[in-house]
């Protein structure tokens, strides 16, 4: 399962070692919620090699402005703690599995 990200604990989990993706999203956001079956299904194949989470834009507003969110929704990509890769919009699992294999 996908993990919530909050602007509280996102610096931690960034910095924790693992490459981390986050799925920035909110409820009212129509390409959000067909993305985000996805992003569920690749939590689970990808279970204890990458964390991966999704972090609510309108409940968190620090982070999505730190990495100049503007659109939703976007996926960031980070390996030690720094960004690799970035999604922005809707996007076939294939593509998203990609890049979360680049980070391995």
């Amino acid at each position: 399962m996908a993990l919530e990200f909050t602007d509280e604990n996102i610096k931690e989990i960034i910095n924790s070692g693992k490459p981390v993706v986050i799925d920035f999203w909110a409820e009212w956001c129509g390409p959000c919620r067909m993305v985000g079956p996805l992003v569920e299904e690749l939590a689970k194949e990808y279970e204890g090699q990458v964390q991966i989470g999704k972090m609510n834009v309108d409940d968190n507003v620090d982070t999505p402005n730190e990495y100049g969110i503007r659109n939703i929704p976007t996926i960031l990509f980070f390996k030690d703690g720094q960004l690799q890769d970035k999604q922005v919009g809707a996007t076939q699992k294939s593509v998203l599995a990609d890049k979360i294999k680049a980070l391995l």
